[in-house]
């Protein structure tokens, strides 16, 4: 029981915890619009014709915090309050992108690993729970034995994809809040608002991380287990 506590519960209660640190920081510093008034996807383009980069589309989606990257169609996507808007949490949301952007330019190593990860994550990701709830239930036999490893291959996969995912966000963050002062989008005394919303959302990678983690090594710990018997 202690085990399960540890290794499910407390990740879970982790990611709950990431989950409405970011929506607090989001929700508080895009109500506090930037003094420039430049909007997100003006920041966004800024950042990347400063490094160079005119061939990226920039597109508005629906959604909260739906913003994203996408390196192969090479487009850039802000969800509405980020692409229109003027605030602090929008700037920073949409110069992170830009960030990811211009790591995908310079040949990021992590960013182009993760790259090649992610099309085999997307299935594990797929086949994971399944195998995992029909190899418990199956525990006694050799079948669910068989179903456990393959769930434990899955995750290991999935626990990768997050462990590279965490210097990719964290350095795209990094540039996202440099480029901002530099080009004079955001001043220093408004940095506070960016820097929330950009390390609350880098707590949510974290938490997927301890996750991935927390049920690969229960999953170890039961074929570990059923070996012994």
């Amino acid at each position: 029981m202690m085990i399960w506590i540890l290794l499910i519960l407390v990740p879970m209660l982790f990611g709950l915890y990431a989950q409405m640190k970011i929506r607090s920081a989001y929700a508080r510093n895009v109500e506090i619009p930037s003094r420039g008034h430049i909007r997100g996807s003006e920041a966004a383009a800024a950042v990347m014709q400063s490094a160079g980069i005119n061939d990226v589309e920039i597109v508005e989606v629906e959604g909260e915090l739906t913003d994203h990257y996408d390196p192969i169609n090479k487009r850039l996507a802000l969800s509405s309050p980020n692409y229109h808007g003027t605030s602090l949490a929008a700037l920073g949301v949409a110069a992170h992108e830009a960030g990811h952007a211009i790591q995908h330019k310079v040949g990021y190593a992590m960013m182009t690993v993760r790259q090649s990860l992610a099309p085999a994550t997307q299935i594990a990701a797929g086949i994971s729970n399944f195998v995992m709830i029909a190899g418990i239930f199956l525990l006694s036999t050799a079948l669910g034995g068989t179903l456990l490893m393959v769930g434990a291959v899955a995750l290991a996969l999935i626990c990768l994809f997050h462990l590279v995912t965490l210097p990719v966000e964290f350095d795209a963050s990094r540039r996202a809040k440099a480029e901002l002062v530099r080009l004079g989008i955001v001043g220093n005394d408004e940095m506070k608002g960016v820097h929330q919303t950009l390390d609350a959302a880098a707590l949510t990678y974290v938490a997927a991380f301890v996750a991935a983690l927390g049920s690969l090594l229960h999953i170890l710990m039961m074929l570990s287990g059923r070996r012994e018997e």
